[in-house]
């Protein structure tokens, strides 16, 4: 952690920040010690947005932030720091523009890239602190071996639905990631943000806990989330604190360490690359325009296998809904003489689905590639999208 005597506060910072100097425990050493520090923050999206904002407004003196993404107007809902006009931008450049407004003190620096083995020791180096704004499995077990291979603690924080959680790992004060969560759960097992949804709100609670973890451990003051998970049900309001342990064998900071330095991420989490040639037979796959154009007449069953919420936004005309889970069980409202066109919201459970459907010998199944976004791009301009 960067020392707090080498740096002074102006005047107008002195204005600024007078809320913060009147607390005995910040005051104008603690004040100085915020300018000094420096967070990096994974991911500018529904965590990041209020965790790069509330740091900012403290005074952090530097702040980093590592998202490739652009701004979509499905964002907004949640991701606090971009605006409706900022919708096909890139979130960094967004959320340092956001930033800049809210104080002009801050450092800010962008990595337009992703967080990878590559570059994310390079990345997270000089910072004192990293936050975890990430929605997915691999990055976040990446962000947990860095911290532990470089000694710097990582706030940690998930949001799924309804449900939030938020801890601080240190492998100096406690167990890291791998001690709670030593196996990734099975792709597919738990969805994102983007199928299973999330209320707008419990990101910026999540998300300014920790925030609050973070100037905690600047300050030095208080009794951070060591050793604590903090399990937060916002549609009956209640939180709840499990105590978590260290675990001797863990494979990064345990007593003998396997993991000595950083690995493959997607692999560990048993995600397969992403590649041109699709999972099913290029025989099995239907564009929009070719169902379309087949729907009159033919003798065509269309599934649909996404969950009833997203149906009731949008389907095409004509379409049985059994959600891809129901799928196993309901295959006797499948036709085995008419040909089955399965949908999903942009293909991959689609395809998930018609290889389940061959499994149990099902002779003629299509996947709609590009799912019902392809279908409200290339046939029906007029249906919603999500």
């Amino acid at each position: 952690m960067n020392h707090s005597n080498s740096v002074d506060l102006s005047h107008e910072e002195i204005q600024r920040y007078s809320r913060h100097l009147l607390l005995p425990e910040v005051g104008l050493e603690g004040q100085k010690k915020l300018k000094a520090a420096s967070v990096l923050i994974i991911g500018a999206g529904g965590l990041g947005s209020p965790i790069a904002m509330y740091l900012a407004a403290a005074g952090i003196g530097c702040i980093g932030l590592v998202d490739m993404d652009i701004v979509e107007a499905s964002n907004l809902q949640r991701q606090i720091i971009h605006g409706t006009d900022n919708v096909g931008e890139l979130k960094i450049e967004s959320a340092k523009r956001s930033i800049a407004r809210i104080n002009p003190f801050v450092k800010v620096n962008i990595y337009q890239e992703k967080f990878t083995s590559d570059n994310a020791m390079d990345i997270a180096r000089d910072y004192d602190i990293i936050i975890d704004g990430t929605d997915n499995f691999p990055t976040r077990y990446l962000v947990n071996d860095v911290c532990v291979l470089l000694g710097k603690p990582t706030v940690y924080g998930s949001i799924f639905r309804f449900e939030g959680q938020a801890s601080v790992f240190s492998a100096k004060h406690g167990p890291c990631y791998r001690c709670l969560y030593p196996e990734p759960p099975p792709e597919g097992l738990v969805p994102n943000c983007a199928e299973g949804g999330v209320i707008g709100v419990l990101p910026g609670m999540i998300g300014t806990i920790q925030a609050n973890e973070a100037i905690k451990i600047i300050l030095g003051e208080g009794l951070p989330l060591y050793n604590r998970l903090l399990v937060l049900d916002a549609l009956d309001m209640r939180f709840r604190e499990l105590s978590i342990r260290k675990n001797p064998h863990c494979q990064i900071c345990g007593t003998n360490p396997t993991i000595t330095q950083l690995i493959d991420y997607q692999h560990f989490c048993g995600i397969t690359p992403k590649s041109d040639t699709p999972a099913i037979a290029l025989e099995q796959l239907i564009t929009a325009t070719q169902l379309a154009e087949k729907l009159s007449g033919a003798n065509i069953q269309l599934i649909d296998v996404r969950s009833a919420e997203e149906h009731a936004i949008c389907a095409i005309p004509d379409s049985l809904l059994i959600p891809l889970a129901e799928l196993p069980f309901r295959l006797d409202e499948i036709s085995r003489e008419a040909e089955v066109i399965i949908y999903c919201k942009s293909g991959v459970r689609g395809t998930k689905a018609v290889n389940l459907l061959n499994d149990e010998g099902f002779p003629k199944v299509k996947n709609l590639v590009g799912g019902i976004k392809a279908w409200a791009t290339e046939v029906d301009e007029a249906m919603p999208t999500y």
